[in-house]
């Protein structure tokens, strides 16, 4: 017999619980996330559920990359002093972390 918990209303539960847990979001920790995102596809950060480094899967890594520089440029004039350091240096980070790799 299944419990309540297993229906729709014990899942809802969980994502709330679950929530809770997760960072709020804002402009930096959505950058940071993207960012994080490219440095596991270029095989340099590892699985957080295995704990081991993937291969790592260049045009999907630049994909990424190409995600921030756009929210850079479309963002332009609209972010404080704070993001727009934080973007500008984490894509600087990751241009030479993926020259690095795709030579």
């Amino acid at each position: 017999m299944a419990s309540e918990k297993d229906g729709p209303s014990g899942q809802k539960a969980k994502a709330e619980a679950n929530a809770h847990d997760l960072p709020a979001i804002d402009f930096a920790t959505f950058v940071l996330s993207l960012s994080t995102s490219a440095l596991y596809h270029l095989g340099l950060v590892k699985d957080p559920e295995t704990g081991e480094t993937v291969e790592p899967n260049i045009p999907v890594a630049r994909q990424t990359i190409d995600t921030l520089e756009m929210l850079r440029d479309k963002t332009r004039g609209n972010l404080d002093d704070q993001e727009s350091k934080l973007l500008e240096s984490l894509l600087y980070e990751l241009h030479v972390r993926f020259v690095e790799l795709d030579k």
